[in-house]
């Protein structure tokens, strides 16, 4: 089973916000996570367009791990500043269904409130499985755009950072 922890983020100014986010993820260093700037939140928001961030780990015991190891050590100073950066953060958990492209190449993201069918081809699909916020059920994520027959809310992700 694979999981990822996706956390959407507002910064209170963009002043240094990509360059801490990019200095959090050099700091972490975990292979396969990625930050991307959105068009748009994957639901209804009044806010202006989120930061997305993606942490895939292996299974649950793994995403606790993950979070302990995030805010500690050399990993405490560029979390904490991105952290007093932000204005406000939402987040879920997810579980991936269908292997996909890695998250360094994706360029393509609909969230949907029901599963896709069928599973579109090419695309990586992830379901919730624990929200902490108003987070759609199915995240669907491809390199480039995916037909979809179930439609969904297009977020027209860019790529800030990536550990490969």
């Amino acid at each position: 089973m694979t999981l990822a922890y996706v956390f959407w983020h507002w910064p209170a100014q963009h002043d240094g916000y990509e360059t801490a986010i990019e200095r959090f993820h050099a700091a972490l260093d975990r292979p396969g996570t990625a930050t991307f700037r959105l068009e748009r939140a994957p639901w209804e928001s009044p806010r202006d367009a989120p930061y997305e961030d993606w942490y895939p780990v292996d299974d649950w015991t793994a995403l606790g791990e993950l979070n302990d190891f995030a805010v500690s050590g050399s990993r405490r100073a560029p979390h904490d500043a991105v952290a007093h950066m932000s204005r406000s953060g939402a987040g879920g958990v997810y579980r991936r269904l269908q292997d996909g492209p890695p998250l360094g190449e994706v360029r393509f993201a609909a969230w949907l409130d029901r599963r896709p069918p069928p599973l579109p081809a090419g695309a990586a699909v992830w379901q919730r499985q624990l929200v902490l916020g108003p987070a759609p059920e199915y995240a669907v994520l491809g390199a480039s755009p995916v037909a979809l027959d179930a439609g969904g809310v297009l977020t027209g992700p860019r790529l800030v950072a990536a550990r490969a």
